[in-house]
């Protein structure tokens, strides 16, 4: 009987620096071994995996099946054949549930499709296997160092993978999938809450969260980015517009829109984003901003400081009627008072006609009470 071991670089998985698992020993006098004789002379890459394939239907419960599998996995993995390496990849886990070349490969190819259930499968499947790894003690034998250093620097390569599979593919999934997002972020954050991954998931998180309509838990992710970095006006936007709704916190809508102000006709058009539509974002982003400084300070009673901020949001915010009924409607109501401050400022009052006439022109929620100021207005100051 003839027993060998074939040990040529072609035979061997030599992407990781691990120790190899499947190391193939050969009876060339069986017809198996014979096949897998062939297989490891076969030159040419297709004919091989055409052959491995047969082995592998033909003897599934074979010895050598392993190394066959750890063949196919990177042969499917660079055809981009990402179903095929996620097949053979979990039988290969199946069999041996601590190869981490099979969980790594069948990772990458569930992020490669975007698919966010197998990534939150396997994303925390592979990091346990390194983590496993990178936490084997130093060998007391110099001689074996090395080859321990390289295991767990490997290790640690595939811990980091893994996190990167969960942001990646949570940004993909933002709008499409906003649930699978946000589960995926969180295993993220749950993970390892200081990863290298996590501030740029945050803003697929943020908006996975607002579609899918966990405001709360979206104004906390807003909160938590503009601790350390006030420049994203979505978050800024989204915050202040929160408090203001919620009728909480005036002094952060107002500090919010503030920053926006500030920060926003300063800033790079983003890449991809056309000027027309760069300018019609910041035009309308810029107007909400003086829009809530407007109405916030209206309620606190502030009429000249608001007067002011919705006169600048006026030219901004064209096109959005119904944003614009409101701030015709509260310029109405800061003008009125200014005027009865001003004893019967005519200018004021007239100001304050006009735009709650421009009001009642526009159907929204302030329609009717827009006209019942005007009847007001005339009553009292006698305008016809």
């Amino acid at each position: 009987m003839k027993l060998f071991t074939l040990m040529a670089a072609s035979l061997l998985v030599t992407a990781s620096a691990t120790a190899q698992r499947h190391k193939l020993t050969i009876n060339a006098e069986t017809p198996e071994g014979q096949m897998l004789q062939q297989i490891g002379m076969e030159q040419d890459a297709a004919k091989k995996v055409a052959l491995l394939e047969e082995f592998a239907a033909k003897h599934p419960n074979h010895e050598a099946i392993g190394w066959v599998y750890s063949q196919l996995i990177p042969a499917y993995a660079n055809a981009k054949e990402f179903d095929k390496v996620i097949a053979i990849g979990e039988k290969q886990l199946a069999a041996d549930g601590e190869d981490i070349e099979a969980a790594l490969a069948v990772l990458k190819a569930a992020e490669a499709k975007r698919d966010g259930d197998l990534v939150l499968k396997y994303a925390p499947l592979t990091s346990d296997l390194a983590r496993k790894i990178a936490g084997e003690k130093k060998p007391d034998d110099e001689d074996e160092v090395e080859a321990w250093k390289r295991k767990v620097s490997y290790a640690t390569q595939v811990d980091t993978y893994s996190e990167y599979a969960l942001s990646a593919t949570a940004l993909a999934l933002q709008t499409t999938d906003p649930a699978k997002a946000i589960a995926l972020v969180e295993m993220l954050e749950s993970r390892n809450p200081k990863s290298q991954y996590l501030a740029h998931s945050y803003q697929a998180y943020f908006t996975a969260l607002r579609q899918a309509k966990q405001l709360d838990k979206a104004v906390a992710v807003a909160e938590k980015v503009l601790q350390t970095d006030q420049t994203n006006e979505d978050m800024l936007l989204f915050a202040a517009d929160y408090y203001m709704q919620k009728n909480q916190n005036p002094d952060k809508v107002l500090a919010y829109s503030a920053k926006i102000i500030e920060v926003l006709p300063k800033k790079a058009k983003p890449e991809g984003v056309s000027d027309a539509d760069w300018q019609n974002k910041k035009n309308l982003t810029l107007g909400l901003a003086h829009w809530m400084t407007g109405v916030t300070y209206a309620n606190q009673n502030k009429f000249s400081q608001a007067d002011s901020s919705l006169r600048t949001a006026l030219p901004l915010i064209q096109g959005n009627e119904q944003l614009k009924a409101g701030t015709l409607f509260y310029l109405g109501i800061a003008n009125y008072k200014l005027g009865e401050a001003g004893k019967g400022d005519s200018k004021r009052i007239l100001d304050a006609l006009k735009f709650n006439q421009e009001c009642a022109a526009i159907k929204s929620p302030y329609q009717a009470q827009a006209k019942k100021n005007i009847a007001a207005i005339r009553s009292q100051y006698r305008i016809q």
